[in-house]
């Protein structure tokens, strides 16, 4: 392990797009959502303990999941719990967090990840994470890991790269970022996936504190010099009301806005770690074991007749019989059935927010 090296686990996230499952209260980087016994959030933290020491890890979530990370992660110093009073997005977040890393190592050299995704190749990851991590403590860069599109996705941002990769980084394919693009339309994935010269964005970074530190200054003065008012009050017991005021000043924003899409100073890792964002139902479909009519089932008591390329998630203590069902999402947790079909599942976060105008909170 390195002392110099830094984690940021993205978890302040609702996930509405895997609702009902995934709850506001109970959202899904909480939820063993693969069935493998760790919860997405834990995998997340075992994966960076093999490399990063625990007491460099640092987690960002809103106040409300304060019980359940300590319940999930109590290997993590409490202290490294760095807790949200409102959604700010990813610039913000990660602004905070870099504060906190500087009362330990203003050297740091950070890496900052989503706390739901999945990674099927760890190895790989982990090699990739000494690559990146290696760079840009050599020198003042921002980096990105890139995703080799395997299909034209229209649900992910993409990244454009120059054809050239850096000198002395050939062997790990890493290049100077042209251009982010967000979701595309099918005509234009095709196009970007045919180029070889695009990579899907999978939201992790890495950068040394001095070099992030810089660029906030330079690209986001805003934020940053909130954050930066609270010098001498980070880890007191002036912490929680600087936070929470600050808070209700910091506009929302992303750091893919805020500042990887202005900088000039920007790399992508071109990577194959078998990644998913899990982002919606259709992401964890094609992940799961499926039955001989293309059906992935959760659930102890399921029963499908004449029914293909279908996704059901039920409890165990629920009985559920379909027939003549095709390419639909069944989904039943905590009084909430979802029937959808599965080409409209984009269409969820919608459906969310229509039960919360009709009916309240009670079921989000």
């Amino acid at each position: 392990m390195h002392k110099n090296y830094f984690a940021i686990i993205m978890a302040g996230g609702i996930g509405s797009r895997f609702w009902p499952l995934s709850r506001s209260k109970n959202p899904k980087q909480f939820l063993d959502i693969l069935g493998v016994g760790k919860t997405l959030l834990q995998q997340t933290f075992d994966r960076f303990t093999g490399l990063i020491p625990p007491e460099n890890i640092y987690i960002v979530s809103n106040a409300e999941y304060r019980d359940l990370i300590i319940q999930q992660l109590p290997e993590l110093p409490g202290e490294n719990i760095l807790l949200e009073p409102s959604r700010r997005n990813t610039a913000p977040c990660i602004d905070y967090a870099n504060f906190r890393i500087l009362q330990k190592d203003p050297e740091a050299r950070i890496i900052v990840a989503p706390s739901d995704h999945l990674i099927i190749k760890e190895e790989a990851f982990l090699e990739q994470v000494r690559n990146g991590l290696e760079f840009v403590g050599n020198r003042e860069a921002l980096l990105t890991l890139g995703i080799e599109p395997s299909r034209p996705e229209t649900g992910y941002g993409y990244i454009q790269a120059i054809q050239k990769k850096v000198s002395g980084y050939e062997e790990i394919d890493l290049r100077k970022v042209k251009t982010f693009t967000e979701k595309p339309n099918q005509e234009m994935a095709k196009i970007f996936m045919e180029s070889g010269e695009f990579y899907w964005n999978a939201g992790i970074f890495f950068w040394s504190l001095p070099s992030i530190m810089k660029a906030f200054e330079k690209h986001e003065p805003e934020v940053h010099s909130l954050f930066a008012k609270g010098v001498g009050k980070y880890g007191t017991g002036a912490e929680e009301k600087f936070i929470a005021d600050t808070y209700e000043r910091c506009k929302n924003i992303s750091i893919d806005y805020a500042i990887m899409e202005k900088a000039d100073n920007v790399y992508v890792l071109a990577s194959d770690i078998g990644w998913s964002d899990l982002g919606t139902w259709g992401s964890l479909y094609e992940q799961m074991e499926l039955d001989k009519e293309g059906n992935a089932v959760s659930g102890k008591h399921v029963f499908l007749y004449n029914s293909t390329g279908n996704i059901v998630n039920v409890p165990d203590d629920k009985l559920v019989l379909l027939q003549g069902l095709k390419d639909h999402i069944v989904v039943e947790s905590d009084n909430v059935l979802l029937i959808c079909e599965k080409e409209e599942e984009q269409r969820i976060k919608e459906f969310v927010n229509d039960i919360r105008t009709e009916v309240g909170e009670k079921f989000i």
